[in-house]
C-alpha cells in the first residue's frame, strides 16, 4: 500500500492505522495534529482511522513562529554560543526602565549592553535595571561606555564579571567627549589585557582594516567598526572600508554606532555584516518601540537580501520584459 505523507510517496505493509503509523515514525501523538485525504483526524480516532491506498495525509507540530529566517540562515555565533537575533540593543536613553524593557521585546533581541556604575546607596528603593531586563532572559554585555584609557576599561569591566560573574564583554575606550571616536591606542592595549585575563572581548574600533585584524589577532571574539560616530543617526559613512573588514574577518564583524533608521541597519546587513548593535537609534525615536520593531525586520532584510545576492548595477536601462513576440 503507497501513501502520500507530508508530500512524499511512502510504502507500507498491511492494514495500518493513524496511531500505528504515528508510534512507528516515533511521533507523540499529543503533540501533533492529522489530516487525511483534506479531513482533519480527531485524537480519539487515531486508533480506529485505517489507512487506504492512496491517501494523503499531512502530519504538522508547532514551531516557533515569526520570520522564518532561521530555515535559510545559520545563527550568529559569538564566542561560541549560538543567537538566533542579529541585532543587539543598548539599554540607556529610555524614558524608563519600563520603555527599555518594551523596546527590547519588540526588538526581538537577544544580547543587551549595559553600563557598568556605581549602585545608589543613599536611595536604594531606586527601580534597577535586572528588575526589568533579565539576564535570565538576556545576555548581558557589559560595555566600558565613558572610559577614555586602557586602564579604567580594564577596571570597569573586572567589576563587571565580579558582578555577574559575566566575561562577554564588549570594550570601548573613547578618544574624546567631542567625537566619542575610538582611541585605538588605548583600545588595543586593554584588549590585550583582558584577552590574557580570560574576557571574550567584541570591540568597538576605527573603520580600518588593518586595527580590525590587528584586533582579531589579539584574540577579540567580535569586531565592531563604528558606522558613523557614535549617537549621530547618520548612518554607514564608509561602506568600503566596511566590507573591507568583512572580507578579512575570521570572527563576526557587526556595526557599531551610527545607525539612525531602519535602511541604515539594512545597508549594514547588505553590506554582508554579522550584526548590528544600536541603541540612540530606538531610544530616542518618536516611537520606541514601533523603531526597535522596525530595526529588528531591516536587520532580517537585509541579511535575507544579502544571502540571496544583489542583482549587479548596470550603467544603462535592461528591460525585464522579452522583446520576442512583440506586437
Amino acid at each position: 500500500m503507497n501513501i502520500t505523507l507530508n508530500g512524499e510517496s511512502r510504502a507500507l505493509d498491511g492494514s495500518v492505522t493513524v496511531e500505528a503509523l504515528l508510534a512507528d515514525l516515533g511521533l507523540d501523538r499529543s503533540k501533533v495534529a492529522v489530516e487525511r485525504n483534506l479531513e482533519i483526524v480527531p485524537k480519539s480516532a487515531y486508533g480506529q482511522t485505517g489507512l487506504e491506498d492512496g491517501d494523503r495525509l499531512e502530519i504538522v507540530h508547532f514551531i516557533g513562529g515569526g520570520s522564518g529566517d532561521d530555515v535559510i540562515d545559520s545563527p550568529l555565533v559569538v564566542a561560541g554560543k549560538s543567537y538566533r537575533s542579529r541585532l543587539l540593543v543598548g539599554t540607556g536613553r529610555y524614558k524608563d526602565f519600563d520603555e527599555t524593557a518594551r523596546a527590547i521585546k519588540a526588538s526581538g533581541a537577544e544580547i543587551v549592553t549595559v553600563a557598568v556604575r556605581r549602585v545608589n546607596i543613599t536611595d536604594r528603593s531606586q527601580p534597577m535595571l535586572v528588575d526589568y531586563v533579565s539576564p535570565k532572559d538576556y545576555t548581558y554585555l557589559p560595555n566600558t561606555a565613558g572610559c577614555y584609557t586602557a586602564d579604567e576599561a580594564v577596571r570597569t569591566l573586572r567589576l563587571a564579571r565580579e558582578a555577574g560573574g559575566w566575561d562577554l564583554v564588549k570594550l570601548e575606550v573613547l578618544g574624546d567627549q567631542k567625537s566619542l571616536y575610538p582611541d585605538m591606542v588605548e583600545t588595543l592595549k586593554a584588549a590585550e589585557t583582558l584577552v590574557r585575563e580570560g574576557f571574550k572581548v567584541m570591540v568597538y574600533c576605527t573603520d580600518d582594516p588593518i586595527m580590525a585584524k590587528r584586533l582579531e589577532e589579539i584574540g577579540c571574539v567580535a569586531i565592531m567598526p563604528l558606522g558613523a560616530p557614535i549617537g549621530s543617526g547618520l548612518g554607514i559613512q564608509n561602506p568600503v572600508n566596511i566590507r573591507l573588514i568583512i572580507e578579512q574577518a575570521k570572527v563576526p564583524v557587526l556595526v557599531d554606532a551610527g545607525v539612525g533608521t531602519a535602511s541604515d541597519a539594512a545597508v549594514a546587513m547588505e553590506l554582508g555584516c554579522d550584526g548590528v548593535l544600536m541603541n540612540t537609534a530606538i531610544a530616542l525615536a518618536k516611537d520606541p518601540i514601533a523603531m526597535a520593531h522596525a530595526m529588528r525586520l531591516a536587520v532580517q532584510g537585509g541579511r535575507l537580501a544579502y544571502l540571496a545576492g544583489r542583482m549587479p548595477k548596470k550603467l544603462y536601462a535592461d528591460p525585464s520584459s522579452p522583446l520576442a513576440g512583440l506586437i
